[in-house]
């Protein structure tokens, strides 16, 4: 559950050189369309509101610039329906990633050349407190894969299709799903060099990838570094389950007056 702890302090803007952030969109959010939603998985409401509006509002607020919101399932529809949800001072540029039905890798690598390096990336069906991105900003090494991980693991709901990582101290060391010696858990949010991409490119398989086979292959290389976002609050939005799970705590927070900004 959510602890009490304040959160980390927000990072100084004017020193904050991290200002663009890719969000990758490209999926057709079958598990949702298959509950019988009709709404792009970023449109879908919590609470009100869609669903990437949080995502803009908690990227605004950490000093990002420039969004490359990475679409492929009917993207021409959902650019348009995203267009009226930019809030001013957010830059969004649309990159199509045309292989969206293969693995979230190509999505990643669909931002090579666009995007300057260090950048923030992050998926579009992903709630955070605002804390976790302030935080992942001014910790981040530069020249390393950081990764925002969640060591409360009997917080997390639906552990069975979360992405699983191991560390050794500061190191992420091994990351999957299946992993059966873990202590945390990927939560979405990474700043990367621009050299991910090379060791995407080389993980291919039959002209595909996931963003995991990358990580993996940076983690081998003792690149990938592990910050741990302490008390919290994140959730996955993938499933009408989880969606209704990010709802009920969203309310416990405003209950208590604790509410957080959230993306």
């Amino acid at each position: 559950m959510i602890g009490n702890d304040l959160p980390p302090a927000p990072p100084d803007k004017k020193t904050n050189s991290i200002s663009e952030t890719v969000i990758l969109m490209a999926g057709s959010g079958s598990r949702f369309r298959t509950g019988g939603a009709t709404s792009p998985k970023p449109l879908i409401p919590v609470l009100g509101r869609p669903l990437i509006s949080y995502t803009f509002e908690s990227l605004l607020n950490a000093g990002i610039k420039t969004i490359h919101a990475i679409v492929g399932f009917e993207h021409e529809s959902l650019m348009a329906k995203l267009q009226p949800l930019i809030p001013p001072g957010l830059d969004v540029r649309f990159i199509e990633n045309p292989s969206w039905q293969k693995q979230n890798g190509l999505s990643v690598l669909a931002a090579a050349g666009h995007v300057a390096s260090p950048f923030l990336l992050t998926m579009s069906d992903h709630l955070f407190d605002q804390a976790i991105v302030d935080l992942l900003l001014r910790c981040a090494q530069r020249d390393r894969l950081n990764v925002a991980i969640d060591r409360k693991l009997n917080s997390v709901f639906d552990l069975n299709d979360a992405m699983k990582v191991q560390t050794r101290e500061d190191r992420i060391v091994a990351v999957g799903k299946d992993l059966q010696n873990y202590d945390g858990i990927d939560t979405g949010l990474f700043v990367c060099p621009s050299r991910i991409f090379d060791y995407l490119e080389r993980a291919k398989r039959g002209g595909d990838c996931s963003l995991a086979d990358g990580v993996r292959a940076m983690a081998a290389d003792g690149q990938v570094l592990a910050v741990d976002i302490g008390q919290a609050w994140w959730q996955d939005v993938d499933t009408p389950e989880m969606l209704a799970q990010a709802e009920k705590e969203m309310r416990l927070f405003s209950k208590s007056r604790s509410r957080r900004s959230f993306a």
